[in-house]
């Protein structure tokens, strides 16, 4: 009998996107509340305790009350989207490359907090050479990223799709969490092993789906001896073998005259850059990826996928 899968929220943009990504699949078998029944709360508690996975694509609060309905319930499995469990040690965190133990751990785990986009990036960048001792306790971590307008969900998509809405958005481009306490600033400190929180300056572009998340480094404040080449080669170490996570080869980063944020839009991978003059004095690190892809959906599935290899 194949696996039951209930997504809570399927009509949202992350769970309309995990079901495209599901289409055609003969291994699980969906389950589903009509669009007109969403708010049904026994229907909703049926299919939540009917799965053996439940993918929760909701905001906080109401991610909260789901795991509340299946907490007594341990034949279902749990995959979180928000941001309610991301930094809860109880959790596993859902981002199978972060190191050589992370996809053991969600194979196992009964919850699973899926990351966020932003996060994926920097974590991405960040975590290998903490793990390596190239990155020493206290350096000031700037991250500085554009997102596809899709990450803000239904009411940003309709701001900026729709311009004879009252609130429409206009700018090709703009800044957001001013104030420097973004709710993903937590996974990033947490999870990519750092001592102090980053600053954190995430910005929208007129696009639909795509991300770019840089990471500048003046290489005289990281460890000794540490240069361009020694980054690269601790990411490239830390991801070798790896099908999702793709390190770029210097000499591909050196061609490169820009990075398209909308250039993975559509996949489920990310990609790596380190750039930079060898022998200067500084490097950026810049991930590129899909915000609905590796950065949502795309890893729901993937974690999805090994919690069903367990």
């Amino acid at each position: 009998m194949a696996p039951k899968i209930f997504i809570d929220g399927e009509h949202g943009t992350t769970g309309l996107q995990i079901r495209t990504r599901m289409a055609g699949r003969r291994d699980v078998e969906l389950l589903s509340i009509p669009e007109a029944e969403r708010r049904n709360a026994a229907i909703r508690e049926d299919m939540l305790n009917s799965a053996d996975i439940a993918i929760l694509c909701l905001p906080d609060d109401a991610s909260k009350e789901a795991v509340q309905m299946v907490s007594a319930n341990n034949n279902v499995r749990v995959i979180d989207t928000s941001t309610a469990y991301r930094v809860n040690p109880s959790w596993a965190y859902g981002f199978a490359e972060m190191d050589n133990e992370q996809a053991d751990k969600i194979k196992s785990a009964r919850f699973v907090a899926n990351p966020g986009c932003y996060p994926t990036g920097a974590i991405g960048l960040i975590r290998p050479l903490r793990a390596a001792g190239l990155l020493p306790d206290g350096y000031p971590i700037t991250v500085n990223a554009v997102s596809g307008y899709t990450g803000g969900g239904k009411q940003m998509i309709a701001q900026i799709e729709d311009q004879s809405r009252d609130d429409a958005i206009s700018s090709p481009h703009f800044l957001y969490g001013l104030p420097l306490t973004h709710k993903h600033v937590p996974e990033m400190k947490i999870h990519g092993l750092l001592d102090r929180a980053p600053i954190f300056s995430p910005s929208v572009g007129k696009f639909a789906q795509g991300m770019i998340v840089q990471v500048p480094l003046y290489l005289e404040d990281l460890a000794p001896g540490c240069a361009l080449e020694s980054i690269h080669a601790a990411l490239s170490a830390h991801y070798v073998g790896q099908d999702i996570v793709r390190v770029a080869p210097l000499d591909e980063s050196r061609k490169l005259a820009r990075v398209d944020a909308i250039e993975l839009a559509g996949k489920d991978t990310m990609k790596l850059f380190v750039f930079g003059t060898p022998g200067g004095a500084q490097v950026n690190l810049v991930a590129l990826l899909d915000n609905l892809g590796k950065g949502a959906s795309g890893a729901a599935v993937q974690n999805m996928d090994l919690m069903l290899a367990s």
